[in-house]
């Protein structure tokens, strides 16, 4: 391990910012912006999906449901249509949920206060405290996969199953040292992307580092093509169901989940997206 100390931490700042300056993703979308909503939404959205295809199903979505009221109000069949194709469903579903929440409990404002925000639905604590630093500008402590690819790059460069409580105080060292956590966060960011395009990722040297599964035959495929299918109206089980034999097994599952979720429901005799 590296020895870290303030030096150390002003030096990998000033490399980070300059590549910012530089080569920083400054047209994304929800950079944009400091509405507390569209940061939410962009968290949400950028879970485990790659940001270039997350852009254009922002824009849509911003433009439809552009405030919590709207999403609030907004049938759940709709939600799913936008978020068609963008991958795990279910978190649709559930930003929805906080929206509703969002409206009842907090008068429709995203609340600031990190307690306040771990209580809602699809929020945990690292988008919490994207939301603090991105919204608020609050120099809270997170770490998602392009931080920890560059902390561990430049201050664990022989290390292996690096955990984040030792990149924990580094990241307190750097907020203490920068003015706008907002732009900190996006230029760390942007630099732990570079890193891991330019070298053997960093981040697979993390203890918490987990592979993601092959789509390919899994039961998320499966999952999104019963609501693909069910998009264009209400469906006999039959007909939802129509796969080659050796696909039945994970196609009923994903029904069953689906069903349990309460992202689909059954009318009649027919299977459609839930209201």
């Amino acid at each position: 391990m590296a020895s870290i100390s303030e030096m150390n931490v002003r030096e990998f700042q000033k490399e980070v910012l300059a590549y910012y300056t530089k080569n920083g993703r400054h047209t994304l979308p929800w950079r944009k912006t400091r509405d507390p909503y569209a940061v939410l939404v962009s968290e949400i959205m950028l879970q485990q999906t790659q940001v270039d295809r997350v852009i254009p199903y922002f824009e849509r979505w911003m433009r439809k449901f552009s405030t919590t009221q709207k999403l609030a109000k907004a049938p759940l069949s709709d939600v799913l249509k936008e978020w068609s194709g963008l991958g795990y469903n279910r978190r649709a579903k559930l930003l929805r949920e906080c929206a509703k929440e969002i409206v009842e409990k907090h008068s429709g404002k995203i609340p600031k206060d990190f307690a306040a925000l771990v209580a809602l639905p699809a929020i945990g604590p690292y988008t919490a405290g994207a939301i603090r630093a991105f919204a608020f500008d609050e120099k809270e402590v997170f770490i998602e996969t392009n931080i920890r690819a560059a902390l561990i790059y430049h201050f664990f460069p022989k290390s292996q199953k690096v955990d984040d409580k030792k990149l924990t105080p580094i990241l307190k060292e750097c907020l203490l040292h920068t003015e706008s956590a907002r732009e900190w966060y996006s230029a760390l960011m942007d630099y732990g992307a570079h890193i891991k395009k330019t070298n053997p990722n960093p981040s697979r040297r993390s203890k918490h580092h987990t592979r993601q599964s092959k789509f390919e035959g899994s039961l998320r495929q499966y999952r999104g093509i019963i609501l693909r299918r069910l998009l264009s109206g209400a469906l006999k089980e039959s007909a939802l169901l129509e796969v080659d034999v050796e696909q039945s097994y994970f196609m009923e599952q994903a029904l069953r989940d689906l069903h349990r979720e309460g992202l689909i429901r059954t009318s009649g005799a027919k299977w459609r997206l839930a209201d």
